[in-house]
């Protein structure tokens, strides 16, 4: 490759390339010739780092083979051999980026409509690639251009490794001597139907009863967005028809778990993370557990009465694994229902926490709500959004209201005010959005509704 790459206009650019990710609309924003330049750019980035291959990942949306394929030729050109490992869940490339020890590139724009479309960047061993990591320098190629130098071309071939990353993910949870689980399973017609196959269908102490594992990018059945409580629906109403002893729901790439009782009933991600970090600390004595801020209290309580170190952070996956790799943390954890394991190279996978959850239930004699129930120590409103134009001002009217019951603020990612009965909220702006996001814990659920109702009323007038 030689000359002037091409170029692209600031305002799509910056529109596209987010904080951590790359991410649009097909077609009208990313299209074959932006994610060429995009693969071209990366490479050039990752060959100055002394790197000579990368690894691509795609899931299930019509438009993904295509794009990995443009991104994957702008690296060729770039010199740099490309392993092409075909329809991958975003965890599972994270595998190949580790095990092979590679960069990586992950097509997905996981739980958004079937008209976007997008890019997860890594570095070897799956070290996050972000804003101040290599995506502005990206952004500033694709606006400005560069003249490249002629290189040889880089080399192409696959590999399917998904008995690999099986077979990896087995090695870290011991699935001996457990009950047998009957374990119903909502893929969301995404990378989940692609993965849970191979991974929980392989042992017999589990029958999987699947629901939506059909590999459409349309979504036909509902949004790959277990966050949503609507989206869990379909999974509670199938739990208690086919009598599981618990539910799995992922998302649209399936990095992410969400987990159902035996009653139908939602498990916080908060809980969820408080579990895997008991178990984790059982392994690793007194060792560094990562939360990020609206995680429920219940986690750096527990982390500490098991001689842990709890460790707070910003929301978001890089902000995460830059303090798993500054710490050394065993485990993070997100309200989001991101886990990450160090065992894991520092990402989040969601099978595996489905697994060190799977394997709590079946060594105990209890169904999953009684197990779960020292975990969920208070009660929370999951995240509420609000369309304000003036999120700065609606905060500080908000933060005016309580000021009386303050007990004190942390302005870490938003703000998040500590009332003096114990109760907290955080309160913090979309980066892409008109949006405030409220999130509330307090002892008891009339408390938080209470909570909800008075802030609500001033976010929204």
């Amino acid at each position: 490759m030689s000359g002037p790459a091409k170029v692209f206009s600031s305002e799509l650019v910056s529109a596209v390339i987010k904080a951590y990710d790359v991410r649009g609309l097909v077609g009208s924003q990313i299209d074959e010739d932006f994610v060429s330049a995009v693969g071209a750019s990366f490479a050039r980035l990752m060959r100055a780092e002394g790197q000579s291959a990368l690894v691509i990942g795609h899931d299930m949306r019509e438009s993904s083979p295509v794009l990995a394929a443009a991104f994957a030729d702008g690296a060729l050109a770039e010199g740099l051999d490309v392993t092409m490992i075909g329809l991958a869940s975003t965890d599972q490339l994270y595998f190949a980026s580790g095990d092979l020890d590679r960069p990586g590139a992950m097509f997905t724009a996981s739980h958004n409509p079937a008209s976007y479309n997008g890019i997860k960047l890594c570095r070897a061993g799956a070290k996050p690639v972000g804003q101040d990591s290599g995506l502005a320098t990206i952004s500033a190629e694709l606006v400005n251009g560069v003249s490249a130098p002629e290189v040889t071309r880089g080399t192409l071939t696959e590999r399917d490794v998904l008995a690999d990353y099986a077979a990896f993910l087995h090695k870290l949870v011991d699935l001996s001597g457990l009950r047998h689980l009957t374990v119903a399973v909502d893929a969301g017609n995404g990378m989940g139907g692609h993965t849970v196959p191979v991974v929980l269908g392989g042992c017999e102490v589990f029958t999987v009863r699947p629901l939506y594992f059909e590999l459409d990018g349309t979504f036909p059945n509902h949004e790959a967005n277990p966050l949503d409580p609507k989206n869990l629906i379909d999974l509670q109403a199938y739990v208690t028809e086919t009598g599981a002893d618990i539910g799995l729901a992922f998302d649209g790439d399936a990095d992410r778990c969400f987990v159902v009782d035996e009653l139908g009933e939602p498990v916080s991600p908060s809980a969820v993370t408080a579990l895997v970090a008991e178990r984790e600390l059982a392994k690793n004595p007194g060792a560094s557990v990562i939360h990020n801020l609206i995680t429920s209290r219940a986690v750096p309580e527990l982390v500490r009465e098991l001689g842990g170190t709890p460790v707070v952070t910003r929301v978001g996956h890089s902000f995460i694994k830059q303090q798993m790799a500054e710490t050394g943390a065993v485990f993070g954890g997100e309200h989001s229902a991101h886990y990450y394991f160090r065992e894991f190279w520092g990402a989040d996978s969601g099978l595996l926490a489905a697994l060190h959850v799977l394997a709590a239930l079946g060594a105990s004699d209890e169904p999953l709500s009684k197990m779960m129930a020292r975990y969920e120590r208070y009660s929370n409103s999951g995240e509420i959004n609000s369309t304000v134009d003036d999120q700065a001002a609606r905060t500080a009217a908000v933060l005016a209201d309580f000021a009386d019951e303050t007990a004190g603020t942390t302005r870490m990612d938003g703000v998040t005010v500590d009332l003096t009965d114990g109760s907290w909220f955080n309160l913090r702006a979309s980066n892409t959005e008109p949006l405030l996001r409220l999130n509330v814990e307090a002892a008891s659920p009339s408390r938080v509704n209470t909570l909800v109702e008075r802030i609500l009323g001033v976010v929204r007038g």
